[in-house]
């Protein structure tokens, strides 16, 4: 039971962490967190390498950015907002989300993509208001492509350091991964649970 998440993300080789990776910038819950760090257990073990673990997390990452860039960008805020609105509960945000981070991407320009890559919270969100300022698509993914390989190699360094220490704890190991992925899981349904959309809040 403790081995199940890992092996299966073992099994699933390269195309699964681009799979996994694409769909967790597009839909939460599973994080990139736990998907890479398990990807740098699986490099500590040998079952995969670290240079095609990278690019494959970083592809998959940068399609999944890409979808929500690809919507703003084409769909503009016309059509983007009555989306938002309706999916807000299952995507956990609502305009007022998307309106922040455009002030904020006009405000600081295009460099946000890249740094903010580099960081746990806003990396996906940011793509949005990218793609409604008709931010240039092959900067873009430039920009997310480097951004997110260096986030990635920070994740898989960190579960190749954290395997080969708790190699003798192994066992507990797999206990972990389940626990963080369950409360991710358990933290995103409440979340679904108690959303309010803005309107119903400033009543």
């Amino acid at each position: 039971m403790d081995h199940i998440i890992i092996e299966a993300i073992a099994r699933g080789g390269y195309l699964g962490i681009v799979l996994l990776m694409a769909i967790e910038n597009i839909f939460p819950p599973i994080p990139s967190e736990v998907i890479m760090s398990i990807g740098g257990v699986l490099v500590a073990r040998g079952q995969m390498e670290f240079w095609p673990l990278m690019l494959a997390g970083t592809v998959g990452s940068t399609a999944g950015n890409y979808a929500w860039f690809w919507l703003g960008d084409k769909w503009g805020y016309e059509r983007t907002r009555p989306f938002v609105e309706r999916w807000g509960r299952w995507l956990t945000l609502d305009w007022e989300h998307i309106e922040s981070g455009s002030r904020f991407f006009r405000r600081h320009g295009q460099w946000v993509v890249l740094v903010l890559r580099c960081t746990p919270m806003f990396r996906t969100i940011i793509s949005l208001p990218a793609g409604l300022a008709h931010m240039s698509a092959w900067r873009f993914l430039a920009f997310t492509f480097v951004g997110t390989a260096g986030w990635n190699a920070l994740l898989v360094l960190g579960g190749t350091i954290l395997a080969r220490y708790l190699n003798e704890y192994e066992h507990i190991l797999g206990w972990v991964v389940i626990g963080i992925v369950v409360l991710t899981v358990a933290g995103y349904l409440w979340r679904v649970v108690t959303w309010t959309p803005r309107d119903e809040r400033e009543d």
